[in-house]
């Protein structure tokens, strides 16, 4: 165990890097955290590693360290995740954007011309990692983003102010807050995962409402296969990013449900990752 107060002497750089190692905190997120608290960058870590830390910056190391220890995800102690060459700030209220999230994104970028406006939807946007991404890439887009969460659409919200792209956030479950709106594409990353499953104990410090979907994980993705036709315009795109052994069970509903040129990506794992489909003229 990583004992946050086991010793009140002070450490160089290359000491507090080392005591990481007898955390089992690797390295890389060692110097993540102790840049983040002095506010300074991994060359200049590598290049001062024998100076002495002072006791408030120490302290606030060591905490981190025996919070990252104990597996709370770095992103969360620091605040911040990149995401699409973008920064965007977390909060456990959201979930963590995860690179293979960038598959749908590109996606989606496919479908949405630079030089034309669309309507866009994300549901359940979390931090706003894939509606800001679009926003960023796609200027002209009118990019809207739904969320549950009042924690969470707060957090995309203040993504989006930050990085001064245009966003409308939307507090509600799915559809209910578009009622009577359609879009030229649809795009969520729901939860997907079955509840029990054992690789929900990797995952307990971010938001369950946001992971686990049912008993097979199939209970929201059902809901927004579903529902998405009536807020599509003719020939728009719905895409959905699911587990690695969903994209059939995917594509099914989506063909049921009349979708047209059906087909899945793959992320660089590479892994079966998003499925979408077309709403026919």
């Amino acid at each position: 165990m990583c004992d946050a107060n086991a010793d009140p002497t002070a450490l160089t750089v290359a000491q507090a890097l080392a005591q990481a190692r007898s955390c089992g905190v690797d390295r890389l997120d060692a110097h993540l955290l102790l840049g983040h608290v002095l506010g300074r960058s991994r060359t200049w870590l590598l290049s001062h590693d024998t100076d002495l830390l002072d006791p408030e910056a120490q302290a606030r190391y060591l905490a981190l360290l025996a919070r990252r220890a104990e597996g709370e995800p770095a992103a969360y102690l620091l605040g911040d995740k990149e995401f699409f060459g973008l920064n965007l700030r977390v909060t456990p209220d959201t979930l963590i954007p995860r690179p293979d999230t960038e598959t749908l994104v590109h996606w989606a970028l496919e479908h949405l011309p630079a030089d034309q406006p669309r309507r866009v939807l994300d549901l359940g946007t979390g931090s706003g990692a894939i509606a800001l991404a679009l926003a960023h890439e796609r200027p002209l887009a009118e990019v809207t983003a739904v969320d549950a969460s009042p924690g969470a659409l707060q957090v995309a919200l203040d993504n989006a102010t930050a990085l001064g792209l245009r966003l409308r956030g939307l507090l509600g479950s799915w559809f209910t807050p578009v009622a009577g709106e359609r879009f030229d594409l649809i795009v969520s990353n729901p939860p997907y995962i079955a509840e029990g499953d054992p690789h929900m104990a990797a995952l307990r410090f971010e938001p369950a409402t946001a992971l686990t979907s049912g008993p097979d994980g199939l209970d929201d993705l059902r809901h927004i296969v579903d529902q998405a036709p009536d807020h599509l315009m003719p020939g728009g795109w719905l895409l959905l990013e699911h587990g690695f052994d969903q994209a059939n069970a995917v594509m099914q509903l989506l063909q049921n449900r009349g979708f047209s040129e059906v087909s899945t990506r793959f992320d660089l794992g590479p892994q079966a990752r998003c499925t979408g489909g077309r709403l026919p003229t």
